[in-house]
């Protein structure tokens, strides 16, 4: 079997044991982008020199370190293109402005370097990571959907599902901060998690994991937890096992987003979601329709929150038309704000947090689908008019961003898939919402779900 058909998991055992060391796997993997990028452009750049050079460092030090202090010892992975690598450059998806080499690397690449990760380059992203698709203009090409390469992988974490998928990479790490890892997922057909947002953060972002399976995600969340404020004892990955007790389980299809956009899931989308209601009930879990409240406010308090943070871009108004239609609505949106408006749309983003958590507080998880369509064809979104980019992008994409306000912990499980009229399979997620902190109890219910669905195993076809 050739090592990108192993799980991560599994890859980690054979490193482990020795029977296969960090030079072979990192090699591996750089043939396999070398011959598979050009094809979807999951990488803005790779380096295989530096990558095998790390390789080399590892397999001389005199003893392994143990799994609890270097769970990631020997396995390659990318950095998301928005994450400083020093020596890199950090392109952010953009072609208005030189991307500059980082002098050092940003907190989740050192943590990464600590777990015994290998870096071989970074994967590509839209610009600023500003969107849930992937298109940008970059000279290389932005990613391309491995299922079907006519169709988007989601976004902002485009590459980095696009190279799990592809088994360009292992696992790779991502940020969410309105579903830019589960967004990508649910498109590509891998487990996104995007963790409980730590206390000492204050934005909606927040660092998380892809890969193929639960456990090799728990394995990456333990791999990234010295710099995400997560408990490591016990670790994800030990706790993942057994199977949850019967567990409380609420469902909806309810968004915030429906106060101001029409929001329905496509036939396809519901039947999955349907049947996985079904096979959680068969698993022995008691579910309930639970559905928040109508929230009027939220729209434009999110809207506000986003175009707020554009607006602190390093980017003069003059040469704001070097950029994309949606970076200039939201940066010159941010820039006409009123430090009362976005005060008044914190406290209400505030508010609407208080409403979910007691909403959801009596039960253990929150089954919600992920996305209202499959993956959606390149060029789906508006390209000049960022305001209808925006819109389009809540349509699509409804049951995530609320859930950064929120802080809950929340993770894609791929469950289906559509086959399309000209035979092409289409990966279908549903999404478990936790509570704080309560990522062990997600990727139980997940496992549990993989296990059933065997989806672990499934890849494009035409990149296995």
């Amino acid at each position: 079997m050739n090592l990108h058909e192993l799980s991560a998991l599994t890859l980690r055992k054979l490193l482990y044991t020795g029977e296969i060391s960090p030079t072979e796997v990192v090699q591996h993997y750089l043939e396999r982008i070398d011959a598979l990028n050009p094809k979807l452009h999951a990488l803005t750049v790779y380096d295989g020199n530096r990558a095998m050079e790390r390789a080399h460092r590892l397999e001389a030090e005199h003893s392994r370190p143990t799994l609890k202090h270097a769970p990631l010892w020997g396995l390659p992975f990318a950095d998301k293109d928005v994450t400083d690598r020093a020596g890199f450059p950090t392109s952010h998806g953009t072609v208005g402005s030189v991307p500059p080499v980082a002098l050092e690397s940003s907190p989740i690449a050192q943590a990464m370097d600590r777990a015994g990760g290998i870096s071989l380059g970074k994967t590509n992203v839209p610009e600023f990571a500003f969107s849930g698709y992937a298109q940008n203009r970059l000279p290389q090409g932005h990613a391309l959907n491995p299922w079907d390469t006519r169709r988007d992988p989601g976004g902002s974490s485009s590459g980095a599902a696009v190279a799990v998928a592809a088994r360009m990479l292992p696992l790779a790490p991502g940020n969410d901060g309105g579903g830019s890892i589960r967004i990508p997922a649910a498109a590509c057909g891998l487990v996104g998690l995007k963790p409980t947002r730590p206390t000492t953060t204050s934005g909606l972002a927040v660092d998380g994991q892809l890969g193929r399976s639960v456990r090799d995600v728990a394995l990456l969340f333990d791999g990234m937890a010295d710099a995400q404020e997560a408990s490591t004892e016990p670790s994800l990955l030990t706790a993942v096992e057994p199977y949850p007790e019967p567990l409380r389980l609420a469902w909806n299809t309810w968004s915030p987003w429906s106060a101001d956009l029409p929001i329905e899931c496509a036939p396809e989308v519901a039947a999955v979601f349907d049947d996985a209601l079904t096979t959680l009930a068969h698993l022995g879990h008691h579910l309930r329709h639970e559905e928040p409240a109508s929230y009027p406010g939220f729209g434009n308090a999110f809207t506000v929150s986003w175009m707020a943070g554009a607006a602190e871009l390093e980017i003069a108004d003059s040469n704001l038309d070097r950029y994309e239609a949606l970076t200039r609505w939201l940066v010159r949106g941010g820039r006409s704000l009123t430090p009362e408006a976005v005060s008044i749309a914190f406290a209400t983003l505030a508010d609407f947090e208080a409403m979910i958590v007691a909403a959801y507080s009596p039960y253990d998880a929150v089954v919600t689908p992920v996305l209202t369509t499959v993956a959606p064809f390149l060029g789906a979104f508006d390209s000049t008019d960022g305001q209808h980019n925006f819109a389009q992008q809540c349509e699509f994409a409804p049951y995530t961003s609320y859930l950064n306000v929120c802080g809950l912990p929340a993770v894609s499980v791929p469950v289906g898939q559509h086959v399309t009229a000209d035979g092409v399979r289409l990966p279908i997620a549903i999404q478990l919402i936790g509570r704080r902190g309560g990522e062990i109890t997600l990727l139980r219910l997940a496992s549990q779900l993989e296990d059933a669905y065997q989806w672990a195993t499934s890849a494009p076809p035409s990149f296995v």
